[in-house]
Parts: structure tokens; C-alpha cells; sequence
């Protein structure tokens, strides 16, 4: 995935490392957000990321950053990135 200049300053400015990216791209739960698509973990994104990691003491070292998120335009490029503040409305 590419990034664009301000997801890459996202990045640096609010210490998200490279490697949560690719975690989330891959077992984060994407859900529509205006003109892009969000991703992040919720319940089940963390499941299937502990058990990738091999359990519960593993998740651990990546917990920081567990309330990360991606908005990924439609062009396939990473906008932004942030940290969730509370979590979204169920529909």
C-alpha cells in the first residue's frame, strides 16, 4: 500500500509503527466512511490477530497500538492514520 505525505507524517507524529499498518491491512474490520474506508480492530479483528500471534500473552506486545486506525482511499492509497478516541456507533 502506498501512503501519502500526510499519512506518512501521521505516522511519525503519533507513533504508529509501519508493522500496525500491516496488521490492520490485514485483520483489521473495514467499514465505509464517507468517500473511503476505515480499518481498524474491533472485537473480532482481535481475535483473529491473537490468533495469528499464538494467543493472548503474544497480542500483548502489540496492545498500544490496538486502538489504531486506517483510512484508505478508493485509490488503494493510505490517507491518514489516527488513534480511536471512543469506539463507533453500532447500526
Amino acid at each position: 500500500m502506498s501512503f501519502s505525505h500526510h499519512a506518512a507524517t501521521r505516522m511519525q507524529q503519533r507513533a504508529i509503527p509501519p508493522f500496525m499498518i500491516e496488521l490492520l491491512e490485514r485483520f483489521g474490520t473495514e467499514e465505509r466512511c464517507g468517500g473511503a474506508d476505515r480499518i481498524f480492530f474491533d472485537k473480532a479483528a482481535r481475535k483473529r490477530l491473537e490468533r495469528h500471534l499464538g494467543g493472548r500473552r503474544s497480542i500483548r506486545h502489540v496492545e498500544p497500538w490496538l486502538d489504531v486506525y486506517l483510512v484508505v482511499g478508493d485509490n488503494g492509497k493510505l490517507v491518514t492514520v489516527g488513534h480511536r478516541l471512543k469506539r463507533p456507533s453500532q447500526h
